[in-house]
């Protein structure tokens, strides 16, 4: 398998599986190894997002796993509920999380749908 990727692709895959403890870079880094300055690229921005900062490493992970319902990327939602659930996401604030985002989805479209104008304190 590995004389299907590029050179600079398998030292990305390095990176990550070293960054990640894991055996096996996932589809999503495969699929992006058609071009190695892009998979570079996404694995380096994804790393600086994702490091430890002013937000818990749990909360990055249900906002990036928010944001791909929001997209529907069946994919990304699989992968960011997974890296969630290990980061400590529990039952519940899964469920939690799935109601702030279906309120979230509906609130949006009736304001959108209304076109409902912006109130001054908010601007």
């Amino acid at each position: 398998m590995a004389e299907d990727f590029a050179p600079e692709a398998l030292a990305v895959f390095e990176a990550i599986k070293a960054a990640r403890g894991v055996p096996e870079v996932n589809n999503f880094w495969k699929s992006l190894a058609v071009d190695p300055v892009l998979l570079r690229r996404t694995w380096e921005s994804l790393s600086a997002v994702m490091a430890p900062g002013a937000l818990d490493p749990l909360v990055k992970e249900m906002l990036y796993l928010a944001a791909s319902m929001t997209s529907g990327c069946a994919y990304c939602i699989a992968s960011h509920t997974a890296a969630a659930r290990a980061r400590g996401m529990t039952p519940a604030q899964y469920g939690e999380l799935l109601a702030v985002v279906g309120m979230a989805a509906e609130t949006n479209r009736l304001a959108e749908a209304l076109r409902v104008p912006i109130d001054p304190q908010f601007q």
